[in-house]
């Protein structure tokens, strides 16, 4: 007589995966701290904006205060010196759209050529994009003043412009993620079918390289939106100062003999300042996406 053992099937364990990640307290504790710490100084920003002169020193300064003045200040901010502020912020961008704008182009053209063409001389470009990468933009201010100085265009637009235009990092960028993100299979696919260059770059490759443009296109944005310490040797005319600088001028008048206190202002200035590059984050956010050429090409 045999017997037969039965045995009860195991029960597996629910696998993590994608879809239920492990939660660590710790990184939820730590990534809460990060968050407030950002969040602080907007916060302070969005309330005092809303406060008058004299509410600023008479309140504390995460709390609101007295009459909400938010949108007294916003008029007051577009109208106070024949509305220089406005021209402030046309002078901006105009900056960011020549600056940055061919920043990203020159950068895109530059890194999908090193990226995916062989030259003489490769590894020495290599070698001085790095090198221009760990230059702090800072220590090549003055002489580059010296330089437009000589050649008569300081306190001109094009002394910002120009130095913005190169942008070594997003060089560097470009040419690491246009080596991975295009495989080289389609380009040789393209170039059968008989695609010149211009046609493969413009219709295979572009596309496969949104994300990186877009990430590009953000640093350098910033960096132009931000930029102070270059204009600020470059330009002399208030009429070609970026906001940057036309903010530090009404925050520096209340120092100045007979100068008028307008901090209310200056507050209600940084928090339109930020606006359009909160804005410009959100749209472009969707084009930061990975993985677009995966499954493109068959193994």
């Amino acid at each position: 007589m045999s017997s037969t053992t039965l045995r009860t099937p195991r029960r597996s364990r629910p696998a993590y995966s994608a879809d239920r990640p492990r939660r660590s307290p710790l990184l939820t504790v730590l990534t809460a701290i990060v968050l407030i710490y950002s969040l602080i100084p907007l916060a302070w920003l969005v309330i005092n904006a809303t406060k008058t002169q004299n509410a600023l020193f008479d309140s504390f300064g995460l709390w609101f205060s007295g009459d909400f003045a938010l949108f007294s200040n916003i008029a007051d901010t577009l109208t106070y010196s024949d509305g220089i502020f406005v021209r402030w912020l046309a002078n901006t961008v105009m900056y960011v759209v020549a600056g940055a704008g061919g920043a990203t182009l020159l950068a895109v053209l530059g890194g999908y050529g090193l990226a995916k063409f062989r030259f003489p001389g490769k590894r020495a470009v290599f070698a001085i994009v790095i090198g221009a990468v760990a230059v702090p933009g800072t220590a090549l201010a003055v002489p580059t003043f010296l330089m437009f100085s000589k050649m008569g265009i300081t306190n001109t637009p094009w002394s910002v412009i120009i130095p913005s235009l190169i942008s070594p990092f997003g060089l560097y960028l470009m040419w690491t993620f246009a080596a991975e993100a295009i495989p080289t299979e389609l380009m040789e696919a393209a170039r059968v079918d008989g695609a010149g260059e211009a046609r493969t770059f413009a219709r295979i490759s572009l596309p496969l390289l949104a994300p990186g443009i877009v990430t590009v296109l953000l640093f350098t944005m910033v960096a132009t939106w931000n930029n102070y310490f270059l204009p600020l040797i470059m330009l002399k005319n208030p009429d070609w100062y970026p906001l940057t600088l036309g903010l530090n001028a009404w925050n520096a008048q209340a120092a100045t003999a007979g100068g008028q206190a307008i901090f209310n202002l200056v507050i209600t200035g940084a928090l339109l300042t930020i606006l359009p590059l909160i804005a410009a984050f959100l749209l472009l956010q969707r084009y930061w996406q990975s993985g677009l050429a995966a499954g493109s090409v068959k193994e």
